[in-house]
């Protein structure tokens, strides 16, 4: 990213010369290639660059004005087992501009291993901020727990949306999925009627294609169902909108009388390439911004419909929501909007939706230009060794006690911290019914972001990831995996301790376990409940004025997350014990942290943000550097 390649200038002319910051080696990985949508923000790329990788570019760019620096790019996921803790080791300070919560407490977690100081920073719009964390001396990325995700119940996403983005989540995550993602994917689709007075053609599955039918007569039964005939079953439960507004059926007859319109324009775009395949080109249609009326949307839902399988059809059962993807968006935002007519919800423009649909909040070059600098300034105090002037400092909006740039001291490390202070954490689970896979997806992976996982109950080893296990051992573990958590080899029950260590990360975590009978579905939808990471006690916390916007690993036959882990998190500033909180301005306690840029996420699972758009840049600086003496 474009803060990352200035920062390498201004630190390789650092004019302290009682300390020699030539940079002699620099490294950055970004799995990323260049969008259209980049060039207004991210100024090293220009039009010819558009499809090329992101890091090599960028080494490209900075190489024609600082010939001497040595920089090795890499199009690559930070996440790969090649970036592990000794690849880290090598580098005086390691530069974080990720995009999603998952990545950044990754390399959250190897820079503490490897003792190298991380520079955190991101933006939102006009919003931003640059912090500095050093084992040991300042707190981690992950000492304040982020705020949960926003979710809505599966019953308001199928049966009584009342938002806009109820409509989003439906489309993207529910019908997107049932038509073109994994059929073996639990999905919460009205599929056919369970009404045995109901006509053949409802009891069957209404979503498989039928022998001898074209994909115009497919696409309206689609649209029928979902539209209408679903509709129609909800609105059979009187008690439902006793204090509702009643939706209202939509039948393609009723807004497409005249068949489907004749293309306006090419059905095949101007390139072969599957995600320029437009709708909106095929029909005519040019302007992203304007809002479709409903039987303009019933048009793009159709036309897009039959474009997936005239020219995608290969893609089916692998297919999830591309914010890049451009049929994707226009069938998305046309499913949404048809819905949310038929609720009496506003419609929104294709622009809008597919903000909404990525949780994109639009950059804004002077937001990352002055979080850019900011970042190099915190990069030149690391590599001074000056860490009396650190800082973790917020970009505003609005002018708080007439300053934009709010500058905090950076706060000690949370000893109720499981990442760096290794506290014990506490789960509340139902031993006799939940089982090890359970525990290893929903808290293991999903909580405690481990990717390589070692489960242990006191010197009983109960489950383990890696390549070099032998068959007899994959199979054991396997089968452990099917297990209630009573009834395993080392059985697990209400007091014990479980150890759960991921090796790449080298990082170890304590469980307590503590057996539950029930547990809420509308709010613990899991069946399962972590405690003990909690913020330190020396915050003087105000009511919760954190900003709800996280991803989620929740399952979406209980609840569906909002989509948000390009945003994933923005959560409250914790203070350590060198300041209050509430001696920071509200604007100011506000951790953007992991906010992307405004093109979103690529999505891989249901609502979970996450494409690692990783953007990743280390400094390696003169060898006479003592690393370890800065960290004393």
């Amino acid at each position: 990213m474009l803060m990352f390649i200035y920062g390498i200038q201004l630190v390789s002319l650092s004019p302290d010369s009682s300390v020699q910051h030539r940079i002699v080696k620099l490294d950055m990985i970004d799995m990323d290639t260049i969008e259209v949508s980049n060039l207004n923000r991210q100024f090293l790329f220009r039009q010819s660059h558009v499809g090329q990788s992101k890091a090599k570019v960028a080494r490209e760019a900075v190489l024609k004005f600082r010939p001497h620096i040595k920089i090795t790019p890499y199009h690559a996921n930070v996440k790969d087992p090649d970036f592990n803790v000794d690849f880290f080791k090598q580098f005086n300070v390691v530069l974080n501009g990720l995009d999603n919560l998952d990545a950044r407490r990754h390399v959250n977690r190897l820079c503490l291993a490897a003792e190298v100081p991380l520079v955190e920073s991101g933006t939102t719009g006009f919003l931003g901020q640059v912090t500095v964390h050093v084992k040991g001396r300042t707190e981690c990325y992950e000492c304040q727990p982020k705020p949960a995700p926003k979710t809505y119940p599966v019953c308001t996403i199928t049966s009584t949306p009342s938002k806009f983005v109820h409509c989003i989540v439906w489309a993207k995550d529910l019908l997107f999925a049932k038509l073109f993602g994994d059929k073996n994917q639990e999905n919460d689709l009205n599929v056919h009627s369970t009404d045995a007075a109901s006509s053949s053609e409802q009891a069957e599955d209404a979503f498989e294609r039928r022998k001898d039918e074209d994909i115009e007569q497919y696409g309206r039964r689609i649209y029928d169902h979902v539209f209408g005939y679903n509709i129609e079953v909800a609105l059979s439960n009187e008690e439902t909108w006793k204090n509702r507004n009643r939706p209202r059926p939509v039948y393609s007859r009723d807004v497409m009388l005249n068949g489907l319109a004749q293309q306006n324009g090419n059905i095949f775009g101007a390139t072969d390439d599957p995600s320029s395949v437009s709708a909106m080109a095929s029909l005519g249609m040019k302007n992203p911004q304007d809002i479709w009326s409903l039987m303009e949307n019933s048009r793009i839902f159709l036309e897009a419909f039959k474009l997936f399988f005239v020219k995608r059809e290969k893609e089916f059962g692998n297919l999830t929501f591309d914010k890049d993807d451009q049929l994707a968006v226009e069938f998305v935002t046309a499913a949404a909007n048809i819905r949310a007519s038929s609720f009496g919800i506003p419609l929104h423009s294709l622009f809008e939706a597919k903000g909404i649909a990525g949780n994109i909040v639009h950059a804004v070059a002077t937001t990352n230009a002055i979080i850019a600098g900011l970042i190099v300034i915190e990069a030149i105090k690391v590599l001074q060794n000056d860490t009396n002037n650190y800082r973790m400092t917020y970009c505003l909006e609005h002018p708080t006690r007439k300053m934009l740039l709010m500058p905090v001291e950076p706060f000690e490390p949370n000893k109720s911290c499981y990442v760096c202070s290794e506290t014990p954490l506490t789960l509340e689970i139902n031993t006799h019914r939940a089982k090890l896979r359970d525990f290893a997806e929903k808290i293991v992976k999903a909580k405690l972001g481990m990717y390589f996982p070692l489960i242990m109950h006191g010197s009983a080893l109960l489950y383990e990831v890696g390549d070099d296990l032998d068959e007899d051992m994959v199979a054991n573990y396997a089968a452990n995996l099917e297990k209630v958590l009573c009834e395993l080899p080392s059985p697990i029950t209400s007091g014990t301790t479980i150890t759960v260590e991921d090796l790449k990360q080298e990082l170890t975590c304590n469980i307590n376990i503590k057996h539950r009978e029930e547990f809420d579905e509308e709010k613990e939808p899991d069946g399962m409940l972590l405690s003990g990471w909690t913020q330190s006690s020396s915050v003087e916390k105000d009511d919760n004025k954190s900003i709800d916007n996280g991803g989620s690993t929740s399952n979406a036959s209980q609840t569906v997350p909002v989509d948000s882990e390009k945003n994933d998190e923005m959560g409250s500033v914790s203070s350590g014990k060198k300041r209050k909180l509430s001696e920071v301005p509200d604007a100011a306690a506000q951790d953007f942290s992991s906010v992307a840029d405004s093109d979103g996420s690529r999505n891989h699972k249901k609502l979970e943000l996450v494409d690692d758009d990783d953007d990743l840049l280390m400094l390696d600086a003169d060898p006479g550097i003592n690393k370890k003496k800065r960290l004393q």
